[in-house]
């Protein structure tokens, strides 16, 4: 099989050859090799190689035997530039940390490794992942495949767009603000924001962060699910952390379970969104009628979503950073600035109304979905914008009122604690991506995933990425 062949094959499909013995670790990592020197020069997607650490853990892992391979069975995959992995720099797209190596993995990678992943790259992120346009002042700004000229959104840009250009069959991400669903849109790939507690990681600065979390990014549906089944399960060291579930993910998203009643909403009552992106997302969601699916234009009361997420994130981002605030002001760049001094301002009332708010808003998504099976929505209310624009200031004539407030699509499903995924689900006139957002109820990845493979069966695009870079039209 040769190299392109091989790039363009499903994660599925590699990792059943890696069991076969078709092909080995060490071949995929001399694909990605190649790959990543013809293509990444044009992107900025894995500005951090750990090639010989991955061909050391590759070689060890084909000493066993392919049954204690672990789920995934020596398929490489990127890990972003928040997470630690051992021996490798973890810079968080920080002057602060540009040097820094990581002494021990995240118990998230540890998971991974132990489950067949090996890790042979960084994927670029905004400093501290703060931001939906991945750029940094350490490796500079990642660009969007469909068009150079564009952003890749973010924070999980750099692991999108190595799945879009196939640098990478996996990778993963994480998601606070849309982090993973935001690129993925941007991309042409899927992002899942699972639960809390779905995926274990490190706790760093306080125990109870939920507002991030971990998750997995792919091409296609099928093989997100087999990222997350190799992600998920507790681990005693993150007390949140739920255990496995009895049956896989990737059976659920096989299964042909349909949805009998799905919601759809342009904007959840809360956004202005662009009408190209609000035409293509609709007409996606309405194709469930297809499936046998009724499909209805609804959406549970998210209007206190802005407020609760500025308060909340602040508050976050003051236990997190405000020592590097004190001692390295010079070296953050202003969204973060702004972010940590917001926090700082905080009082206990205003804390304690966001997160009455967010406890509000999750009750009445839980009761939402005894009606509907699924919410869908856009996942960014624009299509990819150009990548020098920092983020994006206004849509549809509405101004915004900070760096964040355009992600209150995403941001408003983060706070109702749903996980949810963006689908590819078409593009625009000027053949950008577009990603439709799929929300189910609290834990219920399940059926999240059985509802976007009936309907990426439908839509027909599985298959457009991997792509090579395209200059601006």
């Amino acid at each position: 099989m040769s190299q392109q062949e091989l790039i363009r094959q499903s994660a599925c499909d590699v990792v059943a050859k890696l069991k076969t013995g078709e092909v080995s670790p060490v071949d995929l990592l001399d694909v990605l090799e190649k790959r990543i020197a013809e293509v990444d020069g044009k992107v900025n997607a894995l500005p951090i190689l750990c090639i010989e650490r991955a061909r050391e853990h590759a070689k060890a892992l084909m000493r066993k035997p392919v049954s204690e391979r672990g789920l995934l069975a020596g398929l490489p995959m990127p890990i972003k530039d928040l997470s630690d992995v051992a021996g490798v720099r973890n810079t968080q797209g920080s002057p602060i940390f540009k040097d820094h190596v990581s002494a021990r993995s995240d118990i998230l990678v540890e998971r991974l490794e132990d489950n067949g992943a090996v890790v042979y790259a960084k994927s670029n992120t905004p400093e501290f992942g703060a931001g939906a346009n991945t750029f940094n002042e350490v490796f500079g700004a990642t660009l969007n495949p469909f068009d150079t000229s564009r952003s890749a959104a973010g924070s999980s840009g750099g692991a999108a767009v190595a799945l879009a250009t196939g640098m990478a069959w996996l990778a993963h991400g994480s998601d606070m603000g849309g982090s993973l669903r935001n690129p993925a849109s941007f991309c042409g790939v899927v992002g899942m924001r699972p639960s809390i507690g779905r995926v274990a990681h490190t706790p760093k600065f306080k125990l109870d962060r939920t507002l991030g979390v971990q998750g997995p990014m792919a091409r296609n549906v099928e093989d997100l699910a087999l990222l997350l089944d190799a992600m998920s399960g507790e681990h005693p060291a993150d007390p949140l952390s739920l255990p496995a579930l009895s049956s896989s993910f990737l059976s659920a998203a096989r299964s042909g379970n349909k949805p009998k009643r799905v919601a759809y909403s342009p904007d959840l009552g809360i956004t202005p969104v662009d009408p190209e992106v609000a035409a293509i997302t609709r007409k996606a969601a309405e194709r469930f009628t297809e499936a046998g699916c009724i499909v209805e234009e609804a959406h549970p009361d998210l209007s206190e979503a802005h407020e609760c997420f500025h308060v909340l994130r602040a508050f976050d981002f003051a236990i997190s950073k405000a020592a590097l605030l004190r001692k390295h002001r010079d070296l953050l760049k202003p969204e973060v600035i702004w972010n940590i001094e917001e926090g700082l301002k905080l009082t206990v009332e205003q804390i304690q109304r966001a997160e009455a708010q967010r406890v509000a808003m999750t009750a009445r998504a839980v009761e939402f979905f005894k009606t509907y099976d699924l919410l869908l929505a856009p996942t960014t209310i624009v299509a990819p914008f150009p990548v020098q624009n920092r983020y994006v200031a206004e849509c549809a004539g509405k101004k915004f009122d900070n760096y964040v407030q355009w992600l209150g699509i995403v941001y408003a499903i983060t706070l109702a604690c749903c996980p949810a995924l963006s689908l590819p689900c078409g593009f625009t006139n000027l053949g950008l991506p577009v990603g439709l957002q799929i929300v189910g109820p609290p834990r219920g990845e399940a059926q999240v995933l059985a509802g976007a493979k009936v309907l990426e069966d439908i839509l027909g695009l599985r298959g457009t990425t991997p792509i090579d870079p395209r200059e601006p039209r």
